[in-house]
């Protein structure tokens, strides 16, 4: 298949392109520089320029807390731009997968998020990724969206690589507790969704799916983790949310349920302290810590 995937440059799209030589299937990559999600000519005018069997797409506005300030494009690029992208794929038989986000929920709740939850964002991201949701399956109905939480890769800048980077200049960091979810390691996720896609003659099941990492952590013991792992002696110290404020509110409890995705396409999904590890070895070996 020919596939198109969104967002090239962002952390899931930078881990697609390292995949893509290892793939069964012609990978093709835009960003805002080929396409500009926040405006739907460019959108229209870049696909229609392109032949594809399917979409994948990555592109989104992640700056969570600056969405509060920037609603317009937030909702643009979040809730606009995947519509008109289900649209064309309507029109022209294109299969697509969208990436959206555990920010759809309130997280409220104790126990492991269900596809079946009703979402309640806290925040103008999470509104803007749950319209976006909405306004494609309105358009196509067997798209695949793929809620996933607390990304981060060997490219970009998340919290693994600030952390690292932090832990080397520091004597001691305070990190949130309160918040409990799962890790996602971009790589598996995206390895994941080749795999997806590979059965599609056998198993296509389109819907709603949640992607993370196995197991629970907090921030705190995810930073821990980070500086054990990395051989860093930074000190952290545990901190209620309310002692870290930010301008959008955070889920307190994220942990998705992946019994549905595992179960649908037989995936084996690893732990989310054996992708650390991997992550970091690779951080290590390609010297991307400078």
């Amino acid at each position: 298949m020919k596939i198109l995937v969104t967002g090239a440059n962002g952390q899931l799209g930078s881990e697609f392109q390292y995949l893509a030589p290892g793939s069964r299937h012609q990978l093709l990559f835009c960003d805002i520089d080929e396409m500009d999600l926040s405006k739907e000519n460019s959108i229209k005018s870049y696909l229609a320029s392109q032949e594809m069997d399917a979409i994948i797409h990555c592109g989104a506005y992640t700056k969570v807390d600056d969405a509060e300030d920037n609603r317009s494009l937030a909702h643009a690029i979040n809730a606009e731009a995947p519509g008109i992208i289900a649209k064309h794929c309507a029109q022209n038989n294109i299969r697509l997968i969208h990436i959206s986000t555990d920010y759809v929920f309130d997280g409220q709740g104790y126990s492991p998020i269900t596809e079946e939850n009703t979402p309640n964002p806290l925040s103008v991201y999470g509104n803007s990724k749950l319209k976006g949701e909405k306004n494609i399956l309105r358009q196509l109905e067997n798209a695949y969206i793929i809620r996933t939480s607390w990304v981060y890769s060997s490219y970009g800048s998340n919290f693994v690589k600030t952390m690292l980077k932090l832990g080397k200049e520091r004597e001691a960091l305070s990190v949130v507790y309160d918040q409990i979810g799962t890790p996602t390691y971009a790589r598996d996720l995206a390895a994941s969704i080749l795999h997806i896609v590979d059965q599609w003659r056998t198993t296509d099941q389109p819907g709603i799916y949640n992607y993370s990492n196995e197991g629970v952590t907090s921030w705190y013991d995810f930073a821990k983790s980070i500086f054990d792992i990395g051989k860093i002696a930074c000190i952290v110290s545990p901190i209620l949310s309310s002692g870290y404020p930010t301008k959008a509110a955070r889920p307190p409890f994220s942990v998705l349920s992946k019994e549905k995705i595992s179960k649908t396409f037989n995936l084996t999904i690893p732990h989310w302290k054996d992708s650390l590890i991997e992550c970091i070895d690779s951080l290590n070996a390609n010297n991307s810590l400078k």
